[in-house]
């Protein structure tokens, strides 16, 4: 074994144990507890995840460096541990116990979800690494609409099995990116049938996609939640999950956009990806510590940057 693959098989060890710490919790804790043992969980994670805290606070920075300080920026960089921390606990709690997501969720603007079946073409359902957002699944799925979400395989395989199961437990199917062609017919698929299919908007996309503002710097953008509707003529419906307080959270859903049917295709695809990436900005501003900060979302750069940081060290 080489020291790569000690340190991953290290990695994925140290995962399970917390996941399964989550789940012992989640089992045995009341509420009022179970969120005392998800914050402290979450102070060692700030604490002790060194890499992912300097991340954190690295793109605060970037985002909130102009208006808030140093100290500002490390209390959200806390919260958003607190908040990480109580999403998994209470995740294996609703699964455990899932009659209690009727009464701990509310839905704000089911009507705009409503109104955009209606027309009998799907929903792409735009959202981000915000809240609890697989709750926010369940809770649909709980509703009686047909909910898939666009993810990723995870890297530890027993993992990605195990909240794979949990997600066909609460009824709401997995569409994952690999391989392409299967994510593109399934996603085709779900939403010619009139279901739901959920993307979450907020991660750098490399090269791959098109670069809008977000906290006023560039940020690579997925382009693929655009042209499923561009093609199926479903509606895209903004919906975010927050919480309230304690084991207590509000989806609110927004008014459905439609991407324009006049001028170039790639003008109208910016149009409603920067509309979008507005929207989510805006949520990210009201509640920050519900955001994913641990993520490198201005990884990737425009080339025109990249040519001109060349040419100045040059």
């Amino acid at each position: 074994m080489t020291k790569k693959d000690f340190f991953r098989a290290l990695s994925y060890g140290l995962g399970r144990v917390g996941i399964g710490i989550c789940d012992l919790g989640a089992l045995i804790m009341p509420l009022p507890l179970l969120y005392s043992f998800a914050n402290s969980l979450g102070y060692l994670g700030f604490r002790f995840a060194r890499k992912h805290r300097e991340i954190a606070i690295e793109s605060l920075t970037k985002a909130f460096g102009k208006e808030k300080s140093n100290r500002e920026v490390e209390i959200i960089a806390r919260e958003c541990f607190n908040a990480m921390a109580g999403t998994a606990v209470e995740f294996f709690m609703f699964m455990r116990y899932p009659e209690r997501i009727r009464n701990f969720v509310e839905i704000q603007g089911l009507e705009h979800l409503n109104a955009a079946l209606a027309k009998g073409k799907g929903v792409v359902a735009i959202s981000a690494h915000f809240g609890s957002f697989p709750l926010l699944l369940s809770r649909l799925a709980l509703q009686g609409y047909k909910v898939h979400t666009i993810l990723r395989h995870m890297r530890d395989t027993k993992l990605d099995k195990l909240f794979e199961e949990k997600r066909d437990r609460m009824h709401v199917g997995s569409i994952y990116t690999q391989p392409r062609a299967e994510c593109v017919n399934k996603s085709l698929k779900a939403l010619r049938d009139n279901e739901v299919v959920f993307v979450q908007l907020d991660q750098n996309f490399g090269t791959g996609g098109v670069f809008v503002d977000f906290f006023g710097t560039k940020a690579a953008t997925a382009t693929g939640p655009i042209v499923f509707s561009m093609r199926t003529g479903a509606v895209l419906v903004p919906m975010f999950i927050y919480r309230v307080k304690g084991a207590r959270h509000k989806i609110v859903i927004e008014p459905g956009i439609e991407v324009s049917e006049s001028g170039p295709k790639e003008e109208r695809m910016l149009d409603t990806i920067t509309k979008l990436t507005v929207l989510i900005e805006a949520y990210i501003r009201k509640y920050p510590h519900e955001w994913g900060w641990i993520h490198k979302r201005w990884k990737a750069r425009p080339k025109e940057e990249i040519k001109t940081e060349v040419n100045n060290e040059a």
